[in-house]
């Protein structure tokens, strides 16, 4: 296998998504995430801005370098999908943090905090955890390109057995 191995994210909810059935005064959202050509969607959620996916959502990635995209879109049935805005998932300092490793720290502790910046889509500071043996990162990403509306996620690194693993 080429991959380097999986990323596992943990689509929760959304917050305060734009209306885009203007009828309604709602929406009818789903989550794309995408890395290269590989592409994961969570299930729809009729007529809600504030949608409950509580989803996980598997991608393998290949390379860090490819960016891993969010889109969010409006469940149409009789038109093209409307757009409720887009975000990138910075997994670098996640990365970095998995690869020193923290196996022997105690449970529970925050190992590192990452600030919203211009260099990332965080809506919020977003902290990577050690916890139950595992390394996760919860975030929220404020989506682009569109009036408002805010994604909240978790993402944890998966290594498997054939696959290329992280490089050093």
């Amino acid at each position: 296998m080429d991959a380097l191995g999986l990323l596992k994210i943990r689509v929760r909810r959304g917050i305060n998504l734009a209306v885009r059935d203007a009828a309604r005064g709602s929406s009818d959202p789903y989550v794309i995430i995408a890395c290269g050509a590989h592409k994961v969607k969570t299930s729809v959620v009729k007529s809600n801005l504030n949608p409950e996916w509580n989803e996980e959502l598997t991608i393998s990635i290949k390379d860090l370098n490819v960016p891993i995209t969010l889109t969010v879109h409006d469940k149409d049935t009789f038109s093209l999908d409307d757009n409720l805005g887009k975000a990138e998932i910075d997994i670098k300092p996640y990365i970095e943090c998995f690869k020193t490793g923290f196996r022997g720290v105690s449970d529970g502790i925050t190992i590192e905090r990452i600030q919203p910046g211009e260099q990332n889509c965080l809506s919020e500071e977003s902290c990577i955890i050690w916890k139950d043996e595992k390394m996760t990162q919860d975030m929220t990403v404020k989506l682009r390109k569109i009036e408002r509306g805010e994604i909240e996620l978790q993402i944890e690194w998966i290594n498997l057995p054939g696959c290329k693993g992280l490089p050093n």
